[in-house]
């Protein structure tokens, strides 16, 4: 019976963060991953020989090396890399797309503001102060919960702007319908508006591979297609997991970046898992076509965030796919990144995991056909036609990020119900992860090693 100070159960990069934290620092640290590949949400794969990466739109939190107290160069600092070992590309401009109006933003604060003021004078001095008070905000101090909604619509009174404001901002990190929680909302606010998107010149497989690398530098442990069954506990105390294979593992303590539903099942956790199921989940269709095309169709913008109505609905939408509003990306659309033959292009909308769970098997490939020519269609309307020119496209729907990660319903942000502190009823076992309520790249990462700086080092 293997005995190790912690386990970690998932590969995630908070999993991955929190490994490379302790291991540095000699702890027999084993992660577990049920998958063949780490990664969890932002991982990768290959289809005839082309690699796509699940998850990477942009990463937030970008800052320039200078800045000692960014989270990025925290994060790095943290895992002992250097930052001379990436080469970085900022955005180029991304922009919300909304009937009649339009607001572009880069990294540059400015640019968002100049667009506020042009579409929207008359609340541009009220976007100031909502600034203002973003910044005097704490989001890591735990307080009940506060409608993000009420917060903007008391300071700015516009309310097409804050439908603008909140798109971004809740589709690339919000576990809840249609409100948010203020502390989320400044998180990704600072994130998007102020930080902004920025990509490595890697694809997320290097990435990983050198996280991974780090790790086990380090002397961690990695194991993979190695699904964990249960949580042991003894005496009030995690005492160690169970994997599917019947293996017995003993711990000190463990660690679960597997999202708080699948904590409560895998360790008798006496909580109500269906009140920690998220219900956003998305369906992304990826569309390869030559790189010209792609240039002319995204004129200069890295992402494109759209909505067809007037008002922002962000929900569970009541059919298989909602193609009202989405997530267009063009991964290949950051400053300095050398033109490649082809390029793609990125979909993504909400969809919902129990309709597509309903599917009959016989029914699941030709619903999924039908709502990615839907996907295609409704992107067209924003950026131009572009079916006739794809050479490669594939795509994934709530299901399938259930079964690579085992996130309850497919839901990529997790519970709308966070664990701020990672603390469970028992003293040994923690949770990290976006059920933390860190969010993104960079959150995701940051998240794993707060829980192992705060609860276990220490």
């Amino acid at each position: 019976m293997a005995a190790y100070q912690l386990i970690i159960i998932g590969g995630g990069l908070s999993g991955l963060a929190a490994g490379i934290r302790t291991a540095r620092f000699g702890y027999k640290t084993l992660i577990l991953e049920q998958h063949s590949l780490p990664g969890g949400l932002n991982s990768y794969y290959t289809r005839q020989g082309r690699l796509f990466e699940t998850g990477l739109h942009a990463m937030t939190n970008f800052a320039e090396p200078r800045d000692k107290r960014a989270p990025l160069n925290r994060l790095l600092r943290q895992l002992r890399l250097s930052r001379k070992q990436f080469t970085f590309h900022q955005q180029l401009a991304s922009e919300i797309h909304f009937p009649d109006r339009r607001l572009r933003f880069s990294n540059d604060p400015a640019m968002l503001e100049e667009a506020i003021a042009q579409t929207f004078p008359a609340s541009i001095d009220a976007f100031r102060l909502l600034k203002e008070r973003i910044a005097d905000y704490d989001p890591f101090t735990v307080v009940p919960w506060r409608s993000t909604r009420a917060f903007l619509h008391e300071i700015l009174q516009e309310p097409a702007l804050e439908d603008m404001l909140l798109l971004p901002l809740m589709v690339y990190g919000n576990a809840e319908e249609e409100d948010m929680d203020l502390g989320q909302f400044v998180i990704m606010f600072r994130a998007v508006f102020e930080d902004g998107f920025f990509r490595p010149s890697e694809t997320m497989r290097e990435f990983l591979s050198l996280l991974v690398d780090q790790y086990k530098e380090f002397g961690g442990e990695l194991r993979y297609r190695a699904p964990v069954s249960r949580i042991l506990t003894e005496n009030n105390q995690v005492c160690g997991v169970e994997l599917e294979n019947g293996e017995i593992l003993e711990a000190e303590t463990v660690l679960s970046t597997a999202g708080m539903p699948e904590t409560i099942r895998l360790s008798d956790w006496e909580a109500d898992a269906d009140v920690y199921s998220g219900r956003m989940s998305f369906m992304e269709t990826i569309s390869v076509l030559p790189s010209h095309i792609s240039k002319e169709l995204g004129d200069d913008r890295t992402i494109i965030f759209y909505n067809k109505r007037s008002t922002l609905d962000y929900r569970r939408p009541d059919a298989l796919l909602n193609t009202f509003w989405g997530v267009i990306c063009f991964p290949e659309h950051f400053a300095g990144l050398p033109l490649e033959e082809t390029a793609q292009i990125r979909v993504t909308n909400a969809a919902s995991h129990p309709l597509w769970k309903a599917l009959a098997e016989d029914e699941y490939g030709s619903q999924k056909a039908y709502w990615t020519r839907a996907a295609i269609a409704a992107s067209e309307e924003i950026i131009g036609n572009y079916q006739a020119s794809i050479v490669y496209q594939d795509s994934f729907t709530p299901l399938t990020i259930e079964r690579f990660t085992r996130k309850a319903q497919g839901a990529v942000y997790g519970s709308s119900r966070k664990i701020k502190d990672g603390l469970t009823p028992w003293s040994n076992l923690f949770v990290a992860g976006t059920d933390q309520g860190y969010l993104g790249i960079v959150g995701a990462m940051l998240s794993g090693i707060t829980v192992v700086n705060q609860h276990i080092l220490r």
